[in-house]
């Protein structure tokens, strides 16, 4: 009998894939393929296109060694198609294999790719996920509104994590009040655990600086695990070291500290090389032990069965349209200092060069300083995600896009979220010390010298007061609109427009 081609993509690297399960070592064959089609499609990171390079390769050898039969495609191999159905046809022609098992790939232009694929591809669901697309579905059917906290709580009664019978542990299901502390005069933490590259993943180093050097971001110091040994010994790392005081900082930013108490495993969550219920185990472990306390492990827990699991529901629930939603209507060109990072905005400045330099931002920075910016700044949403897919080494459509269409730029009118993110910038000076450092003066409301966020924060809630002016939840913004003077108003928008002006000229704002 002749045998059939096993399908793994550069995020499917664990040994639980629903496609591998399904197939047989003994007449079966992987396929992987480093490809340009995938390398390339929004300009990646370097980081993030040799971290999955070299992981796939040493992937493709783990499976090796459990005796399957695997057919690896580099990059620099004369015979790549440079396409994932062009590699498949090419391994057909191969093999013989005239059928191909393949786990339902994270985004919507794959899943077509692979459905118009000359050879027959068979797509099983991804069970490395808590909540199946049947069952979130099933969740959100005949609800008014879809929100992630209704639905974390159903994840939790499912898992059990952090229940006590069918009550939440120390009586509440949600602990974010106590997870706003400003940013601390000392971390008590070194960072994210880094690994030394050996010898596969120099080569990869090699490929990407010669391949993908004009892309944004820094290749070097590469620090990331590319295996799943080096991804559990970073999620231990970050459980001994830095959980217990990650729920009072999480939200937190410091000039001089780029990681936090944060645990930058996400990559290796996304990639496949650990899950979700290892890590949330292993997470309320620790709380069991009276290691953490339930703040910080409620909060860590909830960002990976609610918010993760809840995106990636909305993602495949709205279809492949959700990225070009735009409903507020905003239409102004990502601003060159997303790629620059060449901003007098302090805020705005450290928030770019880290991600150039790590491929990271944490939460808060990704939400409330570059997202917050240009949803204020009305920048058009579908470049925003395409910025956010492009820069991120934990960045895939099916998790990034509703964060950033939904939650980030309300773009999707108020389907993730009851209301848009934004602030002033009072909530960036609390969170952090980058107004310390800053060109702008926090304190200043109207000007050249005011803080940017302040005024646009202010032009924002006006050019959108006939949508939002009825919204509750900001009602007493309004308010607080409306009883200022009518000069005091017109300076603010006066001080808004003056500042776009600039920006769309192209001057350093």
């Amino acid at each position: 009998m002749v045998g059939r081609l096993i399908l793994i993509l550069g995020d499917q690297l664990s040994d639980d894939l629903s496609a591998l399960r399904e197939g047989d070592p003994a007449r079966d064959t992987i396929v992987m393929a480093e490809v340009l089609g995938e390398a390339s499609y929004v300009p990646h990171h370097p980081k993030k296109i040799a971290f999955l390079f070299a992981a796939m390769r040493k992937f493709a050898t783990r499976l090796e060694g459990q005796g399957w039969r695997v057919a690896y495609t580099r990059l620099d191999d004369s015979e790549n198609t440079h396409s994932i159905p062009g590699d498949l046809i090419r391994r057909a022609a191969e093999t013989g294999a005239t059928e191909v098992l393949a786990t339902e790939p994270g985004e919507f232009r794959l899943i077509a790719a692979l459905e118009d694929c000359p050879i027959p591809v068979h797509q099983f669901p991804d069970g490395r996920f808590l909540c199946s697309h049947a069952e979130f579905d099933q969740w959100a059917e005949g609800r008014k509104e879809l929100r992630m906290e209704w639905f974390y709580r159903e994840m939790r009664r499912k898992t059990g994590l952090l229940m006590e019978g069918d009550q939440p542990a120390g009586g509440k299901w949600n602990y974010d009040h106590d997870n706003r502390k400003p940013a601390p005069g000392e971390i008590a933490f070194d960072g994210p655990l880094r690994f030394e590259p050996d010898a596969v993943t120099e080569e990869v180093l090699a490929l990407v600086e010669t391949r993908f050097s004009g892309n944004f971001g820094t290749l070097h110091p590469f620090w990331f695990a590319t295996d799943r040994a080096g991804a559990q010994k970073a999620l231990d790392h970050f459980i001994a070291h830095a959980l217990p005081r990650f729920g009072d900082f999480q939200d937190a930013m410091l000039d001089g500290n780029r990681f936090l108490y944060h645990s930058v495993i996400s990559m290796y969550l996304n990639a496949g090389l650990l899950g979700w219920r290892e890590i949330c185990e292993a997470a309320a472990a620790a709380h069991h032990a009276g290691h953490a306390p339930l703040n910080a492990v409620e909060g860590f827990i909830r960002q990976i069965i609610g918010w993760r699991e809840f995106m990636r529901g909305i993602y495949f629930r709205q279809g492949p349209d959700y990225t070009r939603m735009n409903t507020l209507g905003h239409d102004r060109d990502l601003p060159g200092f997303y790629w620059t990072g060449d901003t007098k905005m302090r805020c705005m400045s450290r928030a770019v060069e880290q991600t150039r330099d790590e491929a990271y931002a944490h939460h808060i920075q990704r939400l409330m300083v570059t997202g917050n910016f240009a949803l204020l700044a009305g920048i058009d949403p579908y470049q925003v995600h395409e910025w956010y897919l492009a820069v991120y080494a934990d960045a895939y459509e099916w998790v990034e896009a509703p964060n950033v269409i939904g939650m980030s730029q309300f773009a999707d009118g108020g389907i993730v979220g009851s209301k848009p993110y934004v602030s002033g910038g009072n909530y960036i000076n609390k969170m952090s010390d980058h107004c310390k450092h800053c060109a702008y003066e926090i304190g200043e409301k109207t000007g050249e010298k005011a803080c940017p966020f302040n005024y646009l924060y202010w032009a924002f809630l006006h050019r959108h007061r006939d949508r939002f002016g009825r919204n509750p939840r900001m009602a007493q913004m309004y308010r607080t609109w409306m009883k200022m003077s009518d000069d005091k108003r017109q300076a603010t928008l006066d001080s808004a427009d003056a500042f776009l002006a600039r920006l769309e000229r192209g001057d350093r704002v």
